[in-house]
């Protein structure tokens, strides 16, 4: 099982319609199956996500932000990892908003 217990994890690619970006450093905390981070930057003000850590690894996550048009933002997101060689994890994450337009989007946070 993939622990996700203090890493850092950075975006290196996002759809267009995302507000994430390679500005923004997710510190994620882990306990039993329960993941949490709270992250701002770039576009968002303040963010904070939950998450299911499953058997497999992957996350299944909820989330919510302010972002700098003062927009509180929401949406669900599934994550899944893959070990790089030198042992970081890369999250491929497919999401969808359930504020606004409701679109969806892929993105991939990378561990620094």
């Amino acid at each position: 099982m993939i622990h996700y217990h203090n890493r850092y994890f950075k975006s290196i690619q996002n759809s267009e319609n995302g507000e994430v970006d390679e500005n923004m450093i997710f510190h994620y905390q882990q306990k039993n199956n329960l993941v949490t981070c709270q992250y701002s930057g770039g576009q968002i003000e303040f963010g904070h996500l939950i998450a299911v850590v499953n058997t497999d690894g992957s996350l299944d996550m909820r989330y919510h932000q302010l972002n700098r048009h003062g927009q509180i933002m929401t949406g669900t997101c599934a994550s899944t990892p893959e070990l790089l060689p030198d042992g970081r994890i890369r999250l491929h994450e497919k999401w969808q908003w359930t504020s606004g337009d409701q679109s969806q989007g892929i993105s991939i946070l990378e561990e620094i």
